[in-house]
């Protein structure tokens, strides 16, 4: 059976998870108003799998948090959870650890996440 000859255009997986991924996103990055200190325990349906309590002042619990509630959390949770500043200053290597599909999401929405890679790389 030959498929490319159908009428209907296959949706592409990556741009449906990046539309997905956009959805949830907050207007502005300085609405990530999130605490920047202390433990951070995540709700079951952002952690519904693992790990639930991160530690803000360890460096891989934060990326940690920042990974699952990027990947996870509706756009309230970004807001409640992530912090613009830790965001901005851990994204050369958090861009590195999550999906495609949500870097690409972030970085169409918020240039300045490309801004502070492409800075933090030189």
């Amino acid at each position: 059976m030959d498929h490319s000859s159908s009428r209907f255009p296959v949706p592409n997986a990556l741009e449906l998870l990046r539309e997905q991924y956009a959805k949830r996103l907050p207007a502005r990055l300085q609405d990530l108003t999130g605490p920047t200190r202390g433990s951070v325990d995540l709700p079951l349906h952002v952690a519904w799998s693992g790990r639930r309590s991160y530690d803000l002042e360890q460096p891989r619990s934060r990326m940690g948090l920042y990974r699952t509630v990027l990947a996870e959390g509706q756009c309230q949770d970004l807001v409640a959870f992530l912090n613009r500043d830790l965001l901005l200053r851990q994204w050369p290597v958090l861009r590195t650890l999550i999906s495609r599909p949500l870097r690409q999401a972030w970085e169409a929405a918020f240039p300045e996440l490309a801004t502070v890679r492409s800075v933090h790389a030189a």
